[in-house]
């Protein structure tokens, strides 16, 4: 799991040991990156990892979506510190730009996803901050925890 990964740099080691390990059958999930800066930045940084194998649009269709719990779309999840500040009325931690949460992955040859992105949301805040705040919790953390689950499953078993 990776979080931030709009600001992330791979060393040259770093690539090759990602490589190997998602070439090998691992698997990652990045998360809470926002916007096309941390979209691009993380576009270039996986690109250089898995050249051959360009990111693309989990279909609604996919497996993925259906492991567990029946998700129909990924759901925007703010940081808990963005929907403090917005009044607890904005989910959109970058205006515009970063209203549409999305899910892409990089697939192997054989269909496989190695690299699953919820890009413009912030599933892992879902998690973390359920005890912090009923609001939050009831608002945000059954879709984070629905998504969390299916991944997570997902992952174990392909």
């Amino acid at each position: 799991f990776a979080s931030d990964v709009g600001t992330v740099r791979f060393t040259t080691e770093e690539r090759e040991a990602l490589r190997d390990y998602l070439l090998k059958g691992g698997f990652l999930w990045a998360d809470d990156y926002w916007g096309n800066d941390a979209w691009s930045v993380w576009a270039r940084e996986i690109g250089q990892i898995l050249p051959e194998f360009p990111i693309r649009a989990v279909p609604q269709d996919h497996v993925l979506f259906h492991t567990l719990y029946s998700v129909d779309s990924i759901p925007q999840i703010p940081s808990i510190q963005y929907w403090y500040r917005s009044g607890r009325l904005d989910t959109s931690e970058r205006g515009a730009e970063s209203a549409t949460p999305t899910l892409h992955g990089v697939f192997d040859d054989r269909g496989r996803i190695m690299v699953i992105m919820t890009h413009n949301t912030d599933i892992a805040d879902g998690w973390e901050r359920e005890g912090e705040d009923d609001e939050f919790f009831y608002l945000f953390s059954p879709n984070a925890y629905a998504v969390g689950v299916n991944v997570i499953l997902y992952a174990l078993t392909h």
